[in-house]
C-alpha cells in the first residue's frame, strides 16, 4: 500500500468513493469543486496504481483542524488502511502545529479506537459550523462530534 498525498488526477476515483458512502447516508457528499479546493488536505492510499482510501486534515481556526471525508473502498476495508491514513494526518497536523483535532463522524468506534474521545457538538467553536447550511442534514445533524487533543 502506497500513501502520499492527493494529487489532481485522483479527483475523480476520491469523488466516487465518498459518494459511495455519501449515498448510503454514512458521510456528507462532496462536490468536484470542493475536491479540488481541497486537494492540499487530502491523503490518499493506492493499491496497484488505483485509490482505495481518503482521508483529509482540514484547518478550522488557530491550531484547530478536522479529520473528515475518510473513505476506504468496500473491499478494503478492516485492512488497517483507514488508521494509517489518519495517523498520518495526525503526523501533518503536528508538523504544523495543530493542538487540537477533531471529527464529525458516523463511526465512533473507529476513531476511539485512534485516541478520539467523544464530546458534544456544542462544545466546538461557531466556526466549525460555517459549512453545515449547505448540508442536507441542516438543521438536524445525527453526526458524532469527537476530539483528539
Amino acid at each position: 500500500m502506497i500513501y502520499r498525498k492527493a494529487r489532481f488526477d485522483d479527483i475523480e476515483s476520491i469523488y466516487g468513493l465518498v459518494h459511495i458512502y455519501a449515498a448510503q447516508g454514512e458521510m456528507l457528499p462532496r462536490s468536484r469543486n470542493t475536491l479540488y479546493e481541497n486537494l492540499r488536505d487530502m491523503v490518499v492510499a493506492e493499491a496497484d496504481d488505483t485509490v482505495v482510501g481518503v482521508g483529509a486534515l482540514h484547518i478550522m481556526w488557530d491550531r484547530l483542524a478536522e479529520v473528515r471525508m475518510m473513505a476506504i473502498a468496500p473491499e478494503h476495508t478492516r485492512q488497517g488502511i483507514g488508521a494509517e491514513i489518519v495517523r498520518r494526518l495526525l503526523a501533518e497536523g503536528d508538523a504544523l502545529g495543530i493542538e487540537k483535532v477533531f471529527t464529525l463522524t458516523y463511526k465512533p468506534d473507529f476513531f476511539r479506537k485512534l485516541g478520539f474521545i467523544r464530546i458534544s457538538r456544542e462544545e466546538l467553536p461557531q466556526k466549525v459550523w460555517k459549512e453545515c447550511i449547505d448540508c442536507p442534514k441542516y438543521p438536524n445533524c445525527d453526526e458524532i462530534a469527537m476530539i483528539k487533543v
